[in-house]
């Protein structure tokens, strides 16, 4: 049983294959962390609460005396704010009569298997009830008469244990939560390192490594959707971990709004760490037996490096968090119609791309912005979601249809969430936008943002896309975000209230994308916001893949994809090769491998020579389909860390085949031996290299390695070498 509860000891303790994690129940029923780490059979771990407490004149509980116990100090499961603990707080609640102290203490628990359904947001998911066993937590404040469930649920074989809090108001006064966050851990050390993925538009995730220090040190966005800018992801990895070796806590939370991830290091040497939702602009109002449900965290541990916690989040992924048909159906290769076109199409010009792409054996032509209202560039129409038919002469099914007869099957894009004030629809509900009584709206690309938090604003909008798919024998949609938040209130919303809209807006947009999912099962959904500005968990949720970015450079994209891996597994990264590179058409495709592969670009204008390699690019993309969407990923040489060269390796899961691929971003005259020592393979398998036919033993491809510095030497050339199991 992967969750034991030993009642000589008050403990809980939570085992996978890769850690332990240990709960107490301490005096006076307080709830403290002992342990988490490597995996550990012991059920408790004794000197792991009492600490120094003079940090400034610490308080203490009298009831339990001395003073080697202050919740100033102790490692709290779930840290309050107001009850002499002075960290920061996962939980604040503030008291009808005005006060915000919050003190939770142990009251019972349950032990099942299965997972509980967590209604209106997505979270991970079982394949079968034993799967996965589940502790939840009973605690409350006596004085507010407020209850909270701690939930963990463990994922034994897959390492993972994800974690959330459900508050509710059992007391006949009502109380405003000013934080909800969905976990709360103490690390009982600060010799770590914080990683962190930050960016911007075109320049998403670029991995971030800093040595923790005294004080609060962390990442958080407040642009209405989880950002391009950070990422809801932090890994506190020892000081000197690395791909292969090290302990490395990973954190990954599932939302796509407002969320915080921040690490406190105190005078005794010991960290916090917290995540979830955004106390920034955030308040939530329960009513006298209402209750506010907090969004999943993945926490991951491992001591085999940085890039096992990556695998073990790439394996989770891609088995209990993406759902749907196209979790493990192949996904046709697409050509988009954005960068050949951009708003410049009609019927005629969508069908020759599509005649074009299907000798080249794409699968799918996707019609980009443009199709709808009088939308001809990006200061109209959104929220108009009726075919143009002044472009598209016969409507979108005679397209549809044309481009069905051509063998492709057929995507549209969708912007939901915005909305034009050059539209039918601001000037027929002018009240249906994000803005502020009294105050000029900011506008980004010329567009405000529709208030999904209103449920007549989600039917509205709701009705105009169903028309137009369930009319149309569309196979693809791709979602859009193109803006942040600004001037955030609700029309509809009383003032008490308004500081709820930024969740409830969040909630809004997972109500519209589960309608368009079940629905239009069969439809596979792409995310996208202004590229990977809305890359996070939920979203995988819906939408098997998401665009990674829309930059599109071979050379640029090397960092945005090994920052993306820190977490987020091929299979769900929008990857595509464009006409827009510094690199050749065969580095694009090498580059665009690791990811769900596709075309950018006007496929009537390629060469002879681009066409072959094409034609090629779709073979290998059907031969390691397998071996990237769902192998083991390997980051060999990192561009963060190596300004010439990017090397990485997939391996199938049965350790049969592998595939590492180099590009090189400047050619390096100094370093004439470049030795790359491969990963995961099989010592006593033998392998044949596909470019040499030589045999290699795994073994010696692990540890002497072999020499790529001969391969593809020149800026921005690139290398594929496949090995097979002999």
């Amino acid at each position: 049983m992967p969750i034991i509860y030993d009642s000589k000891q008050k403990t809980f303790k939570l085992d996978t294959k890769t850690s332990s994690y240990i709960i107490h129940v301490y005096r006076e029923n307080y709830i403290v962390n002992l342990y988490y780490g490597a995996l550990i059979p012991d059920t408790f771990v004794s000197k792991r609460v009492e600490r120094s407490t003079n940090a400034s004149f610490s308080v203490a509980n009298p009831a339990i005396g001395g003073y080697d116990f202050s919740p100033d100090t102790a490692p709290i499961e779930y840290g309050c704010n107001g009850a002499a603990d002075f960290r920061i707080s996962a939980l604040s609640v503030r008291n009808s009569n005005g006060d915000s102290t919050t003190d939770l203490r142990y009251i019972g628990h349950s032990i099942y298997q299965g997972k509980p359904e967590l209604e209106g947001q997505p979270t991970s998911y079982l394949n079968d009830k034993s799967e996965a066993d589940t502790l939840e937590i009973y605690a409350e404040d006596k004085v507010t008469g407020v209850i909270v469930t701690l939930y963990y649920t463990v994922f034994a074989d897959q390492g993972v244990i994800t974690r959330r809090a459900k508050i509710h108001n059992s007391s006949e006064n009502p109380v405003k939560l000013e934080r909800a966050l969905s976990l709360c851990i103490d690390l009982p050390d600060m010799d770590y390192d914080l990683i962190t993925l930050y960016g911007r538009h075109n320049k998403e995730r670029t991995v971030e490594r800093r040595r923790l220090a005294h004080g609060i040190q962390g990442v958080e966005s407040k642009r209405g959707a989880s950002s391009h800018c950070q990422n809801p992801f932090a890994a506190i990895v020892k000081s000197g971990a690395n791909e292969e070796y090290g302990w490395c806590y990973g954190f990954n939370l599932v939302y796509s709004g407002n969320f915080t991830a921040m690490a406190e290091c105190d005078y005794n040497g010991t960290t916090r760490f917290i995540m979830g939702i955004n106390p920034t602009d955030f308040a939530w109002n329960l009513g006298a037996g209402e209750s506010f449900d907090t969004p999943e965290a993945v926490m991951v541990f491992t001591d085999k490096g940085i890039g096992e916690m990556s695998r073990i989040f790439h394996r989770f992924y891609n088995n209990n968090l993406v759902r749907g048909e196209w979790k493990s159906k192949k996904r046709p290769i697409l050509i988009n119609s954005w960068e050949a076109a951009y708003f410049d199409f009609d019927t005629k010009k969508l069908v020759d791309f599509a005649k074009a792409a299907k000798k080249l054996g794409v699968e799918m032509l996707v019609m980009d912005d443009g199709w709808f209202g009088k939308r001809n560039d990006d200061t109209s129409s959104l929220g108009d979601w009726y075919v143009n038919e002044k472009k598209l002469k016969g409507g979108l099914s005679k397209l549809v249809s044309q481009v069905h007869d051509e063998g492709l099957k057929f995507g549209i894009w969708y912007e939901p969430e915005m909305i034009s004030p050059d539209s039918d629809l601001f000037r027929a509900h002018p009240d249906w936008h994000v803005h502020v009584k009294g105050r000029e709206p900011m506008q980004g690309r010329q567009q405000y943002v529709l208030d999904v938090s209103r449920k007549d604003v989600r039917d509205g909008l709701w009705q105009m896309m169903y028309d137009v798919i369930s009319k149309n024998d569309i196979d693809y949609v791709k979602w859009d975000f193109n803006r942040n938040i600004t001037d955030a209130a609700s029309a509809i919303l009383p003032a008490e209230k308004q500081s709820e809209f930024f969740h409830r807006f969040v909630l809004g947009t997972y109500d519209i994308m589960n309608r368009l999912v079940t629905t239009f099962p069969n439809i596979l959904l792409e995310n996208c916001s202004g590229g990977g500005g809305r890359f996070d968990p939920a979203m995988l949720c819906f939408s098997p893949q998401i665009w990674c970015s829309d930059n599109t450079d071979a050379i640029e994209r090397l960092t945005i994809q090994f920052g993306t891996s820190m977490c987020y597994p091929a299979s769900t990264m929008g990857a595509h090769v464009s006409a827009c590179s510094r690199t050749g058409i065969a580095t694009r495709g090498n580059v665009a491998l690791w990811g769900t592969f596709g075309y950018e670009m006007d496929p009537r204008k390629l060469t002879k020579e681009e066409r072959d390699i094409v034609l090629t690019q779709v073979e290998e993309y059907h031969k390691y389909y397998n071996l990237i969407h769902y192998g083991d990923l390997y980051r060999l040489v990192s561009p963060f860390e190596n300004p010439y060269y990017a090397v990485w390796q997939f391996v199938s899961p049965d350790k049969k085949e592998a595939l590492v691929t180099k590009v090189t971003v400047k050619r390096d005259e100094i370093h004439r031996t470049f030795i790359v020592k491969l990963k995961g393979l099989d010592p006593e398998k033998l392998y044949k290299c596909d470019i040499t036919d030589e045999v290699y033993s795994g073994a010696a491809l692990m540890n002497a390695g072999i020499v790529l510095y001969n391969y593809a030497r020149n800026d921005g050339e690139s290398i594929k070498l496949y090995f097979s199991e002999v």
